[in-house]
């Protein structure tokens, strides 16, 4: 027996330690209470659209987990269906689903794995570029580009957004120009201030937001790295917003204008 397991056996101290101490420190650190707390089924619930890729979305984790998800989820699917004809300006490369419902524009970049669900608007110009799940009911729009991002049913995002490794919840909107950022500037992984003042170390080096059933965001507001908006949450136009906003919360700053005369 070592010197350091006869001291624990007898109850002797070792050095600094008690044996109760030694003990305790070998045990695996417990997750934060917060981070046990926070769970996707908080923001969102996977709908019957999705049933296929449910089991790569478990309702008891933190909701950044599914992000991790959507890939794998993509790569147990069968692609077995025959591809549907698209438009001659809509190019279409890797393993592609549209449903016979969704509706093409014609001009559009789809690479795959891509899965699209019924009644979606596909609008010109739209860019998905790999790992991106889509329920019903949705609008992809004009000029906006998707990447590793999973939106639920009757999600709306019209004009000119950046959907880049992020969720969307159900009868989630964004207004024209709202951009998911997803990198740091200083390339670090995406932490996550949690109410409480804990902070979250997600692991992901790419994480935009995670945005609940029905929040809404205005039009050119920035939602920073790893932000978390709580079901029917509002961020207010031109506002960029990080962190976490609970639920049924308006985020808003206030910008004073002034106004001169001309003096031509």
């Amino acid at each position: 027996m070592s010197p350091a397991a006869e001291a624990i056996a007898a109850g002797r101290s070792i050095g600094e330690f008690t044996p109760g101490a030694v003990i305790r420190a070998l045990r695996p650190a417990p997750r934060p209470t917060l981070l046990r707390v926070v769970k996707a089924s908080d923001f969102f619930a996977l709908p019957a659209s999705l049933a296929p890729f449910e089991s790569a979305f478990p309702t008891n984790v933190p909701p950044w987990e599914w992000l991790r998800g959507i890939a794998p989820a993509l790569a147990a699917h069968k692609f077995d269906q025959p591809m549907r004809p698209v438009p001659p300006g809509v190019h279409v490369e890797g393993f592609v689903y549209l449903h016979p419902t969704v509706i093409l524009p014609h001009t559009a970049t789809i690479i795959g794995p891509v899965w699209i669900g019924a009644n979606t608007e596909i609008r010109p110009g739209a860019y998905l570029r790999g790992n991106v799940i889509v329920g019903e009911h949705c609008v992809l729009g004009n000029a906006c580009e998707y990447k590793n991002c999973l939106l639920m049913n009757r999600v709306q995002t019209p004009h000119f957004n950046y959907v880049g490794d992020s969720i969307l919840g159900n009868g989630a909107h964004f207004g024209a120009g709202v951009i998911c950022s997803n990198v740091r500037l200083d390339n670090k992984n995406v932490t996550i201030a949690l109410p409480g003042g804990t902070v979250a170390d997600t692991g992901l080096r790419k994480f935009g937001a995670i945005v609940g059933d029905r929040a809404e965001v205005g039009c050119n507001a920035v939602l920073q790295p790893g932000t978390l908006l709580g079901p029917r949450s509002l961020v207010m136009p031109l506002t960029a917003f990080g962190g976490c906003l609970a639920a049924a919360t308006i985020a808003h700053s206030r910008q004073q204008v002034s106004t001169l005369p001309r003096r031509d």
